[in-house]
């Protein structure tokens, strides 16, 4: 029923150009012919049906060690808004937590070999490049695979000492609270969170990043903005994401470290990938790019059809609400966002911009001209940024194809 009701949410928010779009380069055909990589909801029926309950389920348990894990996943600290602007308001963060059965023993053999024959790895290198490469794509697999653990809580450590219980996480296995920290914490201050046994948390313990109301915050999208994905293309979302070994768009990263160094802004990456990607992306990010919060779609454990449909159905609808929760949380920080042309980033930014008036200051969007498949696409056409952009100062939003192009725009915030 989850499957159901995720699929049913993209289906809602798809847009005519969603539509023309996984028409035209075949996303359908290649979604009904991926393997089935089994139901996520492989578990006791106590716990199957009690897990519609959410956080108030009585039936919720703590992660067991010995068959259950837990992702804990970064996030950003902010002061609400008080009608009084003298009254500092308490630090607060929103947790959020993924459970998961561990060792399930699902044989993933006949996928791992069936992904490898759509990107074409029988045609390439030797035969222990070839093995190292299925190899790969098993480990990446893994996440998409993985029995998610509904009805399950998990006790934290926070950075004052005190202990939290996070969770339990409802249908989909996920959980998200509010929870409030003291005061004496600085802008730009980060700690880690951990879980109180450190085994249960195999990516390692979360960061929480503070950000007081004021200064600046760039909210960036990640696939083909500031990492190679390929989206227009099935195969290459295949190869980019279970292969490849993850490539960063060329001039991307000193671009935004004299972003860092100039502006000294919060970070927000904001991705249609579901949550299965959260520790892949997590380590390039780290590796290539301040670091930041990432924000992934609550679409998630689904088979590899669903992971297709996150990254091209929906994705203007999805944007849009999850730059809401950024706004509710930060509305007095002056906002540069970054995107690109192969979703619908210059159509949720412009929208974000007309909602929130004052908000968005700047706006630079990637013309992506190094995929087949956007060579004569009219995403890349004038009139489509001339109409997402509608009522947005010209001034405001840039379309660049060279990174290096957008320095004397960077150079001009300073002053803003």
């Amino acid at each position: 029923m989850q499957r159901a009701f995720d699929r049913a949410r993209l289906l809602y928010q798809e847009t005519r150009g969603d539509k023309s779009t996984r028409k035209n380069e075949g996303f359908p055909s290649t979604e009904r012919s991926l393997p089935n990589l089994g139901s996520p909801f492989s578990i006791p029926i106590t716990q199957n049906i009690s897990s519609y309950l959410g956080k108030n389920n009585p039936f919720a348990g703590p992660v067991n060690p010995k068959t259950e894990s837990v992702w804990l996943f970064d996030n950003t600290a902010y002061r609400p808004i008080h009608p009084y602007p003298h009254v500092a308001q308490p630090w607060q963060a929103s947790f959020s937590a993924a459970f998961f059965k561990t060792e399930t023993g699902k044989d993933l053999s006949k996928v791992v070999a069936d992904i490898a024959d759509k990107i074409g790895l029988k045609n390439e290198g030797s035969e222990e490049e070839r093995e190292r490469g299925e190899q790969t794509i098993a480990k990446r697999l893994q996440p998409f695979a993985d029995v998610v653990a509904p009805a399950r809580w998990v006790e934290v450590k926070l950075p004052d000492g005190k202990r939290q219980r996070l969770g339990p996480g409802g249908r989909s296995a996920t959980s998200q609270q509010i929870i409030t920290f003291p005061s004496d914490h600085t802008n730009g201050q980060v700690v880690e969170t951990d879980a109180v046994n450190a085994e249960l948390t195999p990516i390692g313990p979360m960061t929480t990043t503070f950000a007081e109301p004021d200064g600046w915050l760039v909210i960036s999208d990640v696939d083909d903005t500031i990492k190679v994905t390929l989206t227009p293309s099935p195969v290459g979302i295949l190869r980019s994401t279970f292969l490849s070994d993850p490539e960063v768009i060329a001039s991307m990263p000193p671009l935004y470290t004299h972003i860092q160094s100039l502006l000294n802004p919060t970070w927000f990456y904001l991705s249609a990938s579901p949550y299965n990607l959260y520790p892949f992306l997590r380590t390039f990010l780290h590796a290539n790019y301040p670091k930041g919060t990432i924000l992934l779609r609550d679409a998630s454990w689904m088979d590899l059809s669903g992971f297709f449909m996150s990254l091209t159905m929906g994705t203007e609808a999805y944007k849009t609400g999850e730059m809401d929760k950024v706004h509710s949380w930060l509305p007095k920080r002056k906002v540069l966002c970054v995107g690109d042309s192969t979703q619908s980033d210059p159509e949720a930014y412009g929208n974000i911009y007309r909602k929130h008036k004052g908000w968005v200051k700047k706006i630079f969007i990637r013309k992506v001209t190094d995929v087949a498949e956007m060579a004569s696409d009219e995403k890349n056409s004038q009139e489509r940024f001339e109409k997402a952009f509608k009522d947005v100062p010209k001034d405001v939003w840039q379309v660049f194809e060279d990174p290096n192009d957008l320095y004397a725009a960077v150079d001009a915030l300073k002053a803003t």
